[in-house]
């Protein structure tokens, strides 16, 4: 039976109707079950964490240690939550550590510190240094720190070698295997594929492209890397010495060595690590539980020892709406993090127009009187790059002084966006320099010739459709190069003004050379060594401030966006799930490839010029 349009028209809307009603129950639904939930935690918030008058502090760190937290979307999270999934790489803000140890210090309620590990992911070592000053600042208070795991990695390890006692299972193993820079190269991969590669670089050591054309590490990258690995190895050896109290030759760099000491301890990890003194005593579960009974109480139900986790302890004493004294002088401190983009970029990556933007809300903001700029970035984009390093001239335009804190990174781009600050402070263990700039593009004109598949036309001129799928030409070759060429020394020549050193000793230390922290003051890339709160302390002494108040300035949330991720602490206490944080080497592997695959993607300079340190990004 034929229908007329004109019925199914009115059959298509009454489908339509029905099917936007059904979706916008759906929606109110949802809403109202979360709008419930929230409501819900904020009624228990009182009785959410309860602190006893005796207890320890839990120091279960779970994940990367980060300055910035990447954007999430909290309804993805929420429901991850709900469903009891586990967070795909959870992040803990370095900041949130420190005030934790800080507060856990004078509160009388805690009476011991413990170090819980075995869930923190590889972190940098300066980071790392940062939490060890707060639990060597709360030592001073006379209350114990312990250390307790059933293993311990290298990253682990530092933290837990500033407890008054490591513990470890007697089934437990550690071992400390040093730093070493170790990649995938793809050349011959490549060339199988027939992939034609057009790499455009300055600098001996700019070994970011050194993957896609060779096989192996050059030997200035080598050269270079080996300095700066054992400059950060000597500072972690020295750190962990001086707590443990043995010499820096206690380390089993040699495997002779290693596999001697091994067999004396009759091939038991945990045996050796008593033997070479790296742990205090060996002691099961029962047995730390029984031990830390003792030091913190009993908890409510009596099968363990009291003591509230680090999530719990933060939400107890951070406000979810912190408040600002409006009357007070600023001290503006904007977080730089990640890998840099050209545009706007979600928090965890940094864009050339999105950080410039919180750059330019501190100088439109009268209260602000200086600016600490917290670098932790293996660079990017070079054109990004400049459109920040623009917001830092026109703030001392303006008055107002910056002071460039360096964390683990800030080489290459991130350099350059620290170099116009009135003052570069970087830890003695930041990965810093590499000052120069390359280009990479791929043609696969071969690739698809195997396939049988050409590409041909005409053009008016001889750039004329230019793109992938055809060779590049030496004309080509030639502008990109002069490109690079222009942007190396337009680097070298910021930096030269910056340090008010010549083109010829900034070149003689540049040639995209990683340096660390310690080494880069000796060279005159950085003015002072310390922390962020020292960075702090120098802008207030350059802008001649003795009270002042710190303002850290990011990206504004909407009001749904605040509800949304106040909804998502919230219902993260009434759920009561954790994230897990280790996964197994095969998915290390995929994370790898995935890793570089990503970064080919996402980088999106309009130039095609980077100032990016991939030999920054693991050690």
């Amino acid at each position: 039976m034929n229908q007329s349009p004109g019925t199914i028209k009115r059959l298509s809307l009454s489908l339509w109707r029905v099917l936007n009603i059904s979706r916008k129950v759906i929606v109110n639904l949802v809403f109202f079950t979360l709008l419930l939930l929230f409501f819900v935690a904020i009624s228990q918030d009182g009785d959410k964490v309860v602190i006893p008058k005796q207890t320890a502090l839990a120091l279960n760190l779970k994940g990367d240690i980060v300055e910035q937290k990447r954007e999430i979307d909290p309804m993805s999270a929420f429901m991850a939550e709900a469903m009891n999934q586990p967070e795909e790489n959870p992040e803990v803000l370095l900041s949130d550590i420190l005030e934790v140890i800080g507060q856990a210090k004078n509160d009388d309620r805690v009476s011991v510190l413990v170090l819980q590990l075995q869930n923190m992911n590889r972190t940098g070592l300066t980071k790392l240094a940062d939490i060890a000053k707060a639990i060597e600042d709360f030592k001073t208070s006379g209350k114990q720190v312990i250390a307790i795991g059933d293993q311990y990695t290298q990253d682990q390890y530092y933290l837990a070698s500033h407890a008054s006692s490591i513990w470890l299972d007697p089934k437990g193993w550690m071992i400390l295997d040093g730093y070493g820079r170790y990649q995938m190269y793809f050349k011959s991969a490549l060339d199988k594929l027939a992939i034609s590669q057009h790499i455009f670089r300055v600098g001996t050591y700019k070994s970011a492209v050194e993957p896609y054309m060779r096989d192996d590490m050059s030997p200035a990258a080598k050269e270079a890397n080996r300095v700066w690995l054992n400059d950060l190895w000597g500072r972690y050896k020295e750190d962990v010495a001086k707590q443990r109290k043995f010499g820096v030759e206690n380390f089993d760099e040699s495997i002779d060595d290693l596999v001697t000491k091994f067999k004396a301890a009759n091939g038991n990890f945990a045996e050796y690590a008593v033997n070479n003194h790296w742990v205090d005593a060996l002691k099961t579960r029962e047995q730390m539980r029984d031990e830390l009974i003792k030091l913190a109480g009993k908890n409510s139900k009596g099968d363990s020892y009291s003591r509230v986790t680090f999530k719990e302890y933060l939400s107890a004493i951070k406000s979810p709406f912190p408040m600002v004294n409006p009357g007070s002088d600023k001290i503006a401190v904007v977080v730089a993090k990640g890998t840099i983009l050209n545009g706007t970029q979600s928090p965890g990556t940094i864009g050339g127009d999105s950080t410039a933007k919180l750059l330019r809300k501190a100088r439109q903001n009268d209260k602000v009187k200086a600016v600490v700029l917290r670098v932790d970035s293996p660079g990017g984009s070079a054109y990004a790059s400049e459109i920040i390093r623009r917001e830092i001239e026109l703030l001392k335009a303006a008055g107002k002084p910056v002071v460039a804190s360096m964390g683990t990174y800030a080489a290459s781009g991130g350099y350059w966006i620290s170099a116009s600050a009135n003052k570069i402070m970087a830890a003695p263990t930041t990965i810093t320099g590499s000052i120069g700039i390359f280009g990479l593009m791929m043609t696969f004109e071969k690739s698809l010739d195997k396939l049988g598949i050409h590409t041909d036309g005409v053009g008016t001129t001889d750039i004329a459709g230019y793109g992938l799928t055809r060779p590049l030409t030496d004309g080509m070759a030639q502008i990109f190069q002069l490109n690079i060429d222009r942007g190396y020394k337009d680097f070298i020549s910021l930096v030269a003004d910056s340090r008010n050193m010549s083109l010829e000793q900034i070149d003689e230390i540049a040639q995209g050379r990683v340096w660390s922290g310690a080494r880069a003051k000796e060279l005159g890339l950085v003015d002072e060594l310390g922390d962020l709160d020292d960075a702090v302390n120098a802008a207030a002494e350059i802008a001649g401030l003795d009270n002042y108040d710190t303002l850290l300035i990011e990206k504004e949330l909407t009001p749904q966006e605040i509800f949304m991720q106040n909804l998502l602490g919230n219902a993260r206490a009434l759920l009561g799930t954790e994230p897990v944080a280790n996964s197994g080497p095969v998915e290390q592997f995929i994370s790898t490839v995935r890793g570089e695959l990503t970064r080919l993607n996402q980088f999106n300079d309009p130039q095609g010029i980077y100032s990016f340190c991939l030999t920054c990004e693991a050690y």
